[in-house]
């Protein structure tokens, strides 16, 4: 039976055009996006190569791999030449990125900076729609002994108990902790309720001897320090 010349999967390509081919000669570093997503997906379809599909499928996210990762399941499957079993294996390598990142971080375990809070909790503030509060309990060698989603809610807010905090301050019998939620919107200016709430947690931390060293905010590629800005005094 002759080969359809419209059927463009991997093994047809000119091997310039092989993705993985092209990894086992170059190295992983040689790829772009596209040919990376491509060796996930394997094919494309009848007028599309897998590279070229994956290249429409970054283009729908501004070629911006951030946007791309909160793409779901059930709209990667929208794309031509695309199904669920596809679209989950990009999700799911997404996902092990993610995870791998903070993996990295969490064996540091020692808060040196304002970038590492942002580092350690990039899996967990990013890619959301809503917002998320986050609490990092720390002991004397500012090494980190829990993380902890406090709260989470809508777009434009979530609500915070300062209670709740500190009672996971002193059950862990933290020396200090660092506050961080998202902004969704990726406007990472402290709003006013932003800069309420630390002074009035801070506040708490004093009169219980539990410093409160930080609050982040993350956005999708950036983040903000209130320590930094010099807001936490």
């Amino acid at each position: 039976m002759p080969t359809n010349p419209n059927n463009h999967t991997i093994r047809q390509w000119a091997e310039d055009d092989r993705p993985r081919e092209k990894m086992l000669l170059k190295g992983r570093n040689a790829l772009s996006n596209a040919e990376l997503i491509a060796i996930l997906i394997g094919s494309g379809n009848k007028e599309e190569s897998a590279v070229q599909l994956a290249q429409r499928m970054l283009e729908s996210s501004g070629n911006n791999l951030i946007e791309f990762s909160k793409t779901s399941i059930e709209e990667l499957s929208r794309f031509k030449g695309m199904g669920n079993a596809k679209a989950i294996s990009i999700v799911a390598a997404l996902e092990l990125g993610k995870r791998r990142m903070a993996e990295k971080v969490i064996q540091q375990k020692k808060i040196t900076s304002s970038r590492d809070v942002y580092e350690l909790l990039v899996p967990e503030l990013t890619d959301k729609y809503y917002e998320a509060f986050f609490v990092l309990l720390l002991d004397r060698a500012n090494k980190v002994i829990q993380k902890v989603n406090i709260s989470h809610g809508g777009v434009s807010g979530t609500v915070v108990d300062p209670k709740k905090i500190f009672k996971l301050a002193l059950d862990y019998n933290s020396s200090s902790i660092i506050l961080a939620h998202n902004h969704p919107s990726n406007n990472l200016k402290p709003s006013d309720n932003d800069i309420r709430l630390t002074r009035k947690i801070s506040e708490a931390g004093r009169a219980l001897e539990i410093q409160v060293l930080d609050h982040i905010i993350a956005g999708n590629d950036n983040y903000y320090s209130f320590a930094d800005e010099g807001l936490m005094n």
